[in-house]
């Protein structure tokens, strides 16, 4: 399946935001490095918890602070959510390469945007010292990106590289 040949359509971020969520993330933005940011996140989460716009912000929020653990959970809560969209199975092991071909038709960027999601919980898992876990998740990456647009595949061999015989 190649994830660069579709149609360009609508992105998470196009989706229409309710404008108090919207007005919370700005805020928590102007404010990252202050105690409150968090807070604005967490109140627009309470007003749009599904949006995938507030989940990314969440989730930068914790990424670029380290917080591995608590963007780990966003981003697993963001699978969930994303494979409730395109139907498809709920667990990320599940999913085949035809459903990821049926669900392009419901949306090629949301199916992207499904396998970043699970490259990046890949990458969150290795940073916390679950080689396994992370590997899983990047090798089932490249089993549904076949042409390695997602880099998962790439990523694999360099963690694979890394940690040497230990990897599996």
């Amino acid at each position: 399946m190649d994830l660069l040949a579709y149609e360009a359509g609508e992105m998470y971020f196009d989706e229409p935001l309710d404008a108090k969520a919207e007005a919370l993330i700005r805020q928590a933005s102007e404010t990252y490095g202050e105690p409150e940011a968090e807070g604005f996140l967490r109140e627009a989460l309470k007003i749009a918890p599904e949006h995938l716009t507030v989940l990314v912000a969440f989730y930068r929020f914790h990424f670029y602070r380290q917080q591995y653990v608590e963007a780990l959970a966003i981003a697993t809560q963001v699978l969930e959510i994303v494979a409730r969209r395109l139907d498809i199975a709920p667990d990320w092991r599940d999913v085949s390469l035809s459903d990821m071909a049926r669900a392009a038709d419901l949306g090629a960027e949301l199916v992207r945007f499904y396998l970043h999601a699970l490259k990046g919980a890949g990458y969150l898992l290795l940073r916390l010292g679950d080689s396994e876990r992370g590997l899983a998740r990047f090798d089932k990456v490249a089993e549904l990106d076949t042409k390695d647009r997602i880099g998962a595949a790439a990523l694999a061999e360099v963690a694979r590289e890394a940690l040497g015989s230990s990897a599996t």
